[in-house]
């Protein structure tokens, strides 16, 4: 069975990806289990940029296919920040917490009804350090005035699916792998993985 490279040692990620790819015909690895250091720096201006520079790095470390993605939360009311500044906004190395505060402070005046912001998810799959797919995921909803549910990570606790009227934090795994921008993404993605692998 082929390898898959899933290039994140976001445990978080990894879990997410294992289960929206479970039952494809590829063994998922992680950069952890292949002993693969690498910290790359994250400089391009869109997602797609930052996919890329992730996957064909861990693809030259590896030369394993390998799939990278790249997400951020956009919120209107602060002209589209985080977005790709999402896991820096507090600074480098802030946690999870510490990023979901420092967001709510500076929405602290804004009402419900403006509080609009999606999350968007690139994923990059490189064949080769130049061949390289691209899959995108899109969720809007707003965000919430204080954190809620235990589930997920990131920013996951003060983004609401007003439908829902949940957080992306209170959904259980099965139904956050339906409709989250990562789980949008990788379903485009499975199609393609399908298609590579009866080639």
């Amino acid at each position: 069975m082929p390898k898959l490279l899933i290039a994140t040692n976001n445990q978080g990620k990894v879990r997410e990806f294992q289960e929206l790819l479970q039952g494809l015909p590829y063994e998922l690895v992680t950069p952890k289990e292949l002993g693969i250091r690498l910290d790359v720096e994250e400089n391009g201006k869109t997602y797609q940029e930052n996919a890329r520079i992730k996957a064909a790095a861990f693809f030259k470390a590896s030369g394993l296919l390998t799939l990278a993605d790249d997400s951020g939360l956009e919120v209107d009311a602060l002209n589209g920040e985080p977005g790709l500044r999402s896991s820096r906004y507090a600074g480098e190395g802030a946690s999870d917490e510490r990023r979901v505060e420092f967001l709510l402070n500076k929405l602290k005046n804004v009402p419900e009804k403006q509080r609009s912001a999606r999350f968007r998810c690139v994923i990059a799959m490189a064949r080769t350090e130049s061949q390289i797919e691209y899959c995108e995921g899109i969720c809007e909803g707003l965000i919430t005035f204080t954190p809620r549910g235990a589930e997920g990570f990131g920013y996951d606790p003060i983004f609401c699916f007003p439908e829902l009227k949940q957080t992306m934090a209170e959904l259980s795994a099965k139904v956050k792998n339906r409709i989250s921008h990562r789980a949008r993404a990788a379903t485009k993605a499975r199609l393609l993985l399908q298609e590579w692998a009866a080639k």
